[in-house]
Parts: C-alpha cells; structure tokens; sequence
C-alpha cells in the first residue's frame, strides 16, 4: 500500500521511521490525549514490531506513516484496527508532528486513507475515538464528515487516569454522498 496526494506520501510503517517517529511522539504535552506515548526508542521499536505487517487482517492494528514530499520528512502516522472478523468496520487514529499541525496535512492525509478504505478495501464504517477535550481531532473529524454517535463516561484507563470517550462514525454511504457534493 502507497497513497499519494499532492503533498504526501502514505505508506506503512517500517523500523527505520524509529527515530522520526520518537521524535514528534514521545512529545507529552502535544500527544497527551494519545494512549500511548513511548519512554525511548526501543518502546517504538516494540511497537512497530507490534503492528500488523499486513493491511486488512482482522484484529490487527495496521501503521502508515504520513510524509511530507516536499521535505522527505515524517510529519505524522495513521493507525488502522480492522476491528471486527467480517472485517467490514475500521477505526483510525491520527498522530501529528506539532510543527506540521494546523497545515491541512491531517486532513489531506486522512482524506486519502479513508477513499483508500472505503473504495480499495470496500469497508462499510470508519470509527474514531476521541477524548472529549481534545477539540481539534473533534472539528478534524466533524469537518471530514464524521458524525458524533456516542459519549461514554470514564470507559478508558488512559495513564493511570479513567477519561471519557467520545465515538464518531463515519459510513461508506455518507462518504460517498458528501463527496459527490464537493
């Protein structure tokens, strides 16, 4: 899998994007909606090592990383649960470098990842987790066309500290009748 837009490139995740991505990761304050948030490069090594190697195996988790053309650099991931065994539904998370934030990168990226989804791997609905104050992904989500379905209260251990979480959807239909507007 190799996703392109105009100003990245997507593809999965390999051992040598450790250092990259224990930069901009291990990042507290900037990551501290993230469940996890890695001590040093061998937890991003454990953690690649953990990811799927294959894309779309049910009750995985599939990385892609998110770079910039224009630099070669690695602005951010995208992670993939294939959650279910009939493997129709999928939930996706984003990470993004600080300094590429508020750059449309976010959205161009997970635009591409969820035609990607939706179109390639004929998948019904995309979910994402959200805490509850983290307002950008909120608008991220909600300007992609995500629609907030659920709020459930203290339902995650995140850190040693029970938070909410707020589940947003998105369905193959609605995906298809909000771009064919654009």
């Amino acid at each position: 899998m190799k996703l392109e837009t105009n100003r990245l490139i997507i593809r999965p995740i390999t051992i040598d994007d450790r250092n990259e991505i224990f930069n901009y990761r291990r990042d507290k304050e900037t990551n501290k909606f993230q469940g996890w948030i890695p001590e040093n490069l061998e937890d991003v090594e454990v953690f690649i090592r953990k990811t799927s190697a294959q894309i779309n195996e049910p009750n995985t988790w599939f990385q892609v990383v998110i770079i910039d053309k224009e630099t070669q650099g690695i602005v951010g991931d995208i992670g993939i649960h294939f959650m279910d065994s009939d493997n129709k539904q999928v939930e996706i998370g984003c990470t993004l470098n600080k300094d590429f934030q508020n750059k449309g990168f976010a959205t161009e990226s997970l635009i591409k990842v969820i035609d990607y989804l939706f179109n390639d791997l004929n998948k019904h609905r995309i979910v994402a987790s959200i805490d509850p104050n983290n307002t950008n992904s909120i608008r991220l989500v909600e300007r992609i066309g995500f629609r907030k379905e659920a709020h459930f209260v203290e339902s995650l251990l995140i850190n040693g500290k029970w938070v909410d979480d707020l589940i947003y959807a998105l369905i193959e239909k609605d995906w298809y009748k909000k771009n064919n507007n654009r």
